[in-house]
């Protein structure tokens, strides 16, 4: 039990502090709006790191196995992963949605945007194009993850139609990788959380 309570906080930290290394600018961020970018590139690392290290132990690969004590014990760090990307993937949204609704609602007043920079590496140019592709498909993959994550959550589901449902996981893990891809920091990708 101690290797997978290490396990699974060694993974969370790792995460915290591979971001940390490529966005030391959030211990400046001077204005709320500056704050919520930060916040809500964090939540989105931690989030997808959870959600892929969830989906590799699903593979029941043998190595962490023996480290961890067992297939059981695997399956409990799998379902802490999950849990965990559930939990931050929700705050992921709320940093993501609430400070729009509070600037539409008049509780806070949208920063002033200067003139876009030339993106001129045609990679980047590229990510930015798809961003609301990237932005629209991201939100209902989480809505469908949150569904399909709540009914592996819940006792009395049947183990017949969670075997399905939880199949379904995959598929909103490809279009939240996508998403993820897109609306990272282009600069992450020349850090180790890269």
């Amino acid at each position: 039990m101690r290797n997978l309570k290490r396990a699974f906080w060694g993974a969370l930290l790792l995460l915290v502090v591979l971001w940390l290394v490529a966005e030391p600018a959030i211990f400046r961020s001077a204005t709320f709006f500056g704050l919520r970018g930060s916040m809500v590139q964090l939540t989105g690392v931690v989030a997808m790191g959870c959600m892929s290290l969830a989906m590799i132990l699903a593979l029941r690969p043998l190595w962490p196995q023996a480290w961890l004590g067992g297939l059981d014990k695997m399956y409990r760090l799998h379902k802490w992963l999950g849990i965990s990307a559930l939990v931050v993937s929700v705050i992921h949204w709320m940093w993501a949605k609430w400070p729009k609704w509070a600037v539409g609602w008049g509780w806070l007043e949208r920063p002033a945007r200067g003139p876009h920079a030339e993106i001129e590496n045609p990679v980047a140019a590229w990510l930015t194009s798809q961003r609301g592709l990237a932005e629209g498909v991201g939100e209902w993959a989480f809505y469908a993850a949150v569904v399909l994550i709540a009914l592996a959550l819940i006792q009395r589901f049947p183990y017949r139609l969670f075997y399905k449902t939880h199949r379904l996981l995959a598929v909103a893990y490809l279009v939240l990788v996508f998403h993820a891809i897109v609306l990272m920091k282009f600069s992450y990708w020349k850090s180790p959380v890269g």
